[in-house]
């Protein structure tokens, strides 16, 4: 495939191979842009955003409408390139094609919605003549760079806000899973996108990346990704906007009187999904000790239930890691756990990319598995004496991005709310639930800002005031 570059798709003859994680064979190839194809990209940019700011309303809606509904025309075609690129199974990958049409069609609603408000200039006194109002614009050119883990879903809550706002787009997707975001690319321009309003640039980070993040016409940032490439993003930005959803080690707390079989099911999927490569997937599991044991054993029988590799089969249950070196270091940091004392309760093998899903318990303070992000198959139970302890543990990390509590008792339930360090709470189910209308982020070194279409919309338009000094009207 080619990358998109002012209106037109465009090569390079040196070229970077997709790669199939699981066999290792070659799915496509992209081209391998340079500083001058970025440069050439934010130039096309400027032009593209002329025409975005004064695109009317209702043609951003019909082409944000139009792109959701060929991303579900051509849903299957979405999901077997999201699987072949990436880590997903094919279930899983269905899922991520209509999540980015549903986060289209949201965009498209909330373009109809960005509406600002009168103020009361004669609140103060000396201004009893004036009136005014104000209204938001757009801020410009985006910079979207977007993670491996889901391909598509991902772009498209950057490009939906960025097209809903009437702003204009350079795209830097995930160099290992560039495919999903060329086709989205191509079902934009089907639907009427101006053509500079979007510029896809291929390529690896360490070339392309600080020409994009340093340009001046860059208006904002919008990345996903790690938090030490954030901090380098945000060293190096300058005076531009910064939204950034970064690591996390998600914590999930169930109590004595939770809804057990719920917990067991919700805490596994959680953990597993995309092979554990997902910021909000359950890392750190925190039992009241009275059902310990008897969780432990459920939640390790229903892991070693996982059929494991063959992402296109339809029974399928987790895939391979992105790549086999990820694998390697998820496959030392649980050997270095073990060593240290920790007790393997299922999994800790690997085949290639593939690392099977992996439980652990007795994890020892310091453990790069319980403290760090591990991105991967793996997760680690510990029993606690109440739920002061759960969260007071919960806490104990750099990251604060989502979080789950499954509990009967809403006194539980509003605690855990009021006391745990985190973004969004999922009340009796894992932290690795999401609807794509919500507000989406962390704190800590979980990220700034927030997504969710109608959130990351907010920051990619600014709001302009306008006073009328009555005294000079008519006169």
């Amino acid at each position: 495939m080619k990358m998109l570059i002012g209106g037109r798709w465009v090569d390079r003859d040196e070229k970077i191979e997709v790669i199939d994680p699981y066999d290792n064979s070659v799915v496509d190839t992209v081209p391998s842009g340079n500083e001058k194809d970025v440069l050439a990209a934010i130039e096309s940019a400027a032009r593209g955003f002329e025409t975005m700011r004064r695109l009317p309303t209702h043609e951003r809606v019909a082409i944000l409408r139009r792109t959701a509904e060929f991303v579900a025309r051509d849903k299957e075609k979405f999901a077997r390139m999201i699987a072949r690129e990436g880590s997903k199974t094919i279930r899983e990958a269905r899922k991520e094609a209509f999540r980015c049409s549903n986060t289209l069609q949201i965009a498209a609603d909330e373009a109809r919605k960005i509406v600002g408000e009168t103020v009361n200039f004669d609140a103060a006194p000396g201004s009893e003549n004036r009136v005014g109002y104000y209204y938001r614009f757009p801020i410009g050119i985006i910079a979207a760079i977007t993670p491996f883990n889901d391909p598509l879903n991902l772009v498209a809550h950057k490009l939906g806000p960025a097209f809903a706002g009437g702003n204009a787009v350079v795209l830097k997707p995930a160099t290992v899973t560039p495919l999903s975001a060329l086709l989205l690319a191509e079902a934009f321009l089907e639907a009427g996108l101006p053509p500079e309003a979007l510029q896809v640039v291929t390529g690896r980070g360490d070339r392309i990346g600080d020409v994009l993040v340093t340009d001046p016409r860059v208006r904002m940032i919008s990345f996903t990704g790690g938090p030490e490439a954030g901090e380098s993003i945000a060293r190096k930005a300058g005076l531009k906007k910064i939204g950034m959803e970064l690591g996390s080690n998600s914590p999930v707390i169930v109590m004595a009187d939770a809804s057990f079989d719920l917990a067991v099911e919700c805490s596994v999927s959680g953990a597993f999904w995309a092979a554990g490569q997902n910021c909000i997937g359950v890392q750190r599991i925190y039992i009241e000790k009275p059902i310990y044991e008897k969780f432990a054993d459920a939640f390790v029988a229903r892991t070693k239930k996982y059929k494991v590799g063959p992402k296109l089969e339809e029974d399928c249950d987790m895939g391979p890691m992105i790549t086999e070196g990820e694998a390697k270091r998820i496959e030392s940091w649980v050997n270095d756990a073990v060593k240290a004392g920790a007790t393997l309760l299922a999994g800790g093998k690997r085949r290639g990319a593939v690392y099977d899903p992996t439980v652990l318990a007795d994890v020892p303070e310091g453990a790069r598995v319980g403290c760090e992000e591990v991105f991967a198959p793996v997760v680690s139970l510990y029993p606690v004496e109440n739920l002061e302890e759960a969260v007071r543990l919960s806490n104990g990390t750099d990251y604060g991005l989502l979080a789950g509590i499954f509990t009967s008792s809403i006194e539980n339930a509003f605690y855990a709310i009021r006391e745990m360090d985190v973004g969004g709470i999922i009340v009796n189910d894992s932290s690795d639930y999401r609807v794509d209308q919500m507000p989406f982020g962390g704190v800590k070194r979980s990220g700034l800002g927030r997504e969710g279409i109608q959130f990351a919309l907010l920051e990619m338009t600014e709001p302009k005031v306008v006073c009328f000094n009555l005294q000079g009207i008519g006169r």
